[in-house]
């Protein structure tokens, strides 16, 4: 017997499922390009020429912060919504540190506080941008 309260549960289930699975897998690619010795290897050549390193790590969280932003706006509820940049900063923010640690640990790479700055930047840049255009 099915309860009318049923399909609602599958509902938010898929709107969970879409709002922050993008989130975790994006966290996951950043992880992987964060487990390689080597990345440089694997991006564009002209992307390790032409562009500062700091750029390219604000880039990278700004994109982070605006999935974080997208999941806390729509997908957690009003109180986590109302506060969805802050908390979308925040959690951006909070993973680039554990990105640093992690690249402590792997040989030819550096854990780098001026890494995290450009990472809470960008992922500030990303979450503000998001929510001005996303409201309008």
């Amino acid at each position: 017997m099915e309860t009318s309260s049923e399909p609602f549960r599958q509902d938010a289930w898929l709107s969970q499922l879409w709002y922050w699975a993008p989130v975790f897998g994006y966290a996951a690619l950043i992880f992987y390009f964060s487990a390689q010795s080597h990345p440089e290897e694997q991006l564009p050549q002209f992307l390790m020429r032409e562009v500062s390193d700091k750029l390219l790590h604000a880039v990278e969280y700004a994109v982070l912060g605006i999935l974080c932003y997208r999941g806390f706006r729509w997908a957690a509820g009003p109180a986590a919504a109302r506060q969805a940049v802050l908390l979308s900063i925040a959690a951006a923010s909070a993973y680039a540190v554990t990105d640093e640690v992690h690249q402590f640990f792997i040989p030819s790479r550096e854990a780098s506080s001026w890494d995290w700055v450009a990472d809470v930047i960008g992922a500030a840049i990303g979450s503000i941008s998001w929510s001005y255009f996303s409201e309008r």
